[in-house]
């Protein structure tokens, strides 16, 4: 991809005759780039003093036309509009690459540009908020033709490629409840909940059956929005379980959902595991594993406490300076 714009170096370019690549800074106005510029025959033997003709020809002596110091004018002029100093504004064209872990310009086109009245910086100003709307400023799309199989019919491949979007739209509903429930949780400091008590906040993300349906086409059957509802709920706990948010400490018909960040029970059960265990001869060097501070804590406080949940109890017990980890998932207190 070709990355074309005008922009004043920010940084003079390395033109010593011996180097085979110059480097400089530009800044277009939206960000700072690095362009590497490689340096033509022609331009590197334009620059070395060693290669310049110091033999007069007797064509120049009479006045006619010689093609050689034309030709030394020419390169001497180019060589002019190469040169950059600090400030200056110039035209970059070249591929985006990346080298040391930062992107640059391969520059396959770079020169000075004369600009005394900035018609052509305003102009470039006014192109750059039509190149973000156009081309950077949208939405993530599946490209339909990506699903398409030339070995299934037309009518086979419209069915996957609404499955895709089906299923897409689907995870990123997944996704947006699951932020829901967590900032709600977050920001009202939630200890425990049942389901029924954060249904309501996922409501907004089930579309109505009117808005399903245009007037035009006829009812289809499907899931009511209350089960489809239940159905979404259903997941994005079991979603926040498997990431250690929320957790059961006693399964039963009451589904009593117990934050983990906000159970302080469970905290003070670890950090009471790690004190005691850490005396023992057997962890007083290297501190307790994590599987060892899971089956005491599955022992002695829950089952239902899942490795995920742990984790998140010991990375906040570590920040606020209750514990240290010795090594990779060892631990003792402090």
């Amino acid at each position: 991809m070709a990355f074309s714009f005008c922009s004043s170096a920010s940084a003079a370019t390395l033109s010593l005759c011996h180097f085979m690549h110059s480097v400089f800074t530009v800044d277009d106005g939206t960000g700072v780039i690095n362009c590497l510029c490689w340096k033509s025959n022609l331009l590197k033997e334009a620059e070395d003093p060693n290669k310049s003709g110091t033999k007069k020809h007797s064509d120049a002596d009479h006045g006619g036309f010689d093609p050689v110091a034309e030709l030394k004018k020419l390169g001497q002029a180019q060589l002019k509009r190469c040169r950059l100093e600090i400030g200056e504004l110039v035209r970059v064209r070249g591929p985006v690459k990346t080298s040391r872990q930062q992107r640059e310009i391969m520059a396959s086109t770079y020169y000075k540009v004369d600009d005394p009245v900035m018609a052509i910086q305003i102009a470039w100003m006014m192109e750059v908020p039509q190149l973000y709307r156009q081309f950077y400023d949208k939405r993530f799309q599946i490209n339909a033709a990506g699903y398409r199989d030339p070995s299934l019919s037309a009518d086979q491949n419209t069915l996957r490629t609404l499955e895709a979007f089906r299923l897409y739209s689907a995870e990123s509903s997944i996704n947006k409840a699951a932020n829901i429930i967590q900032d709600f949780l977050k920001q009202k400091l939630v200890t425990k909940f049942r389901p029924y008590d954060v249904q309501d906040l996922l409501q907004p993300l089930i579309p109505s059956r009117h808005q399903a349906q245009s007037a035009e086409q006829e009812p289809v059957a499907g899931p009511s929005g209350c089960q489809q509802l239940s159905q979404l709920l259903k997941e994005v706990l079991q979603i926040l379980q498997n990431e250690g948010v929320v957790y059961r400490k006693v399964k039963s018909q009451d589904e009593m959902y117990h934050v983990t960040t906000q159970d302080k029970d469970l905290f003070i059960a670890v950090k009471d595991i790690i004190r005691e265990d850490s005396k023992r001869e057997k962890y007083a060097e290297k501190g307790c594993h994590v599987l060892h501070i899971l089956s005491a804590v599955r022992q002695r406080y829950s089952l239902n406490v899942s490795k995920a949940a742990l984790e998140l109890v010991l990375k906040t017990l570590e920040c606020d300076s209750d514990i240290i980890s010795t090594s990779d998932s060892h631990y003792i207190a402090i």
